[in-house]
């Protein structure tokens, strides 16, 4: 395969370290791959190279990296999208597949069904991470919503998602 041949790949994060290391790793597999580090050029690059796949942080200089999905996806519609986060929620999760896909393309397995009700304290976590959604992760704004002292609600972010 050629340089020309070898898809490409647009790498938007904000932290530059993370970026630079993701980017090179991903070259050094044969990709040709373009960074970004805000919206505006990870755009303009999309449009200029029409990458098959997009490794987009969720959030990117504090707004969400989804506001990116439908832009890229009118730039090559089958463009696939890796949304990384460091706070993993269902509900983030299904804000993100919902602005990516038509809600008819969403398939529940059969596992997942099967699996039962989540736990009280992996539902209040989703709570949380929706309510802060919400808010375009602002703490204090979640905080007043959830009726909850903020160094209560950091205290909770700081640990992992409860396991179901």
């Amino acid at each position: 395969m050629t340089p020309q041949d070898a898809p490409h790949i647009l790498v938007i994060d904000d932290d530059p370290a993370f970026n630079r290391v993701l980017t090179r790793a991903l070259a050094q597999r044969g990709f040709t791959v373009f960074g970004a580090q805000e919206a505006e050029t990870a755009l303009a690059l999309a449009r200029e190279h029409e990458p098959e796949y997009v490794v987009l942080d969720l959030n990117i200089a504090g707004s969400s990296g989804l506001r990116l999905i439908e832009p890229l996806l009118a730039v090559n519609p089958d463009c696939r999208i890796l949304v990384l986060t460091g706070y993993a929620s269902i509900a983030t999760t299904v804000d993100a597949i919902l602005k990516a896909l038509n809600a008819t393309d969403v398939i529940i397995s059969e596992e997942e069904m099967a699996s039962g009700p989540m736990s009280v304290d992996r539902l209040e976590w989703e709570h949380i991470q929706r309510v802060l959604t919400e808010n375009d992760g602002n703490i204090s704004a979640t905080a007043r919503a959830l009726k909850m002292h903020r160094r209560t609600l950091q205290r909770k972010l700081a640990k992992r998602p409860v396991k179901e």
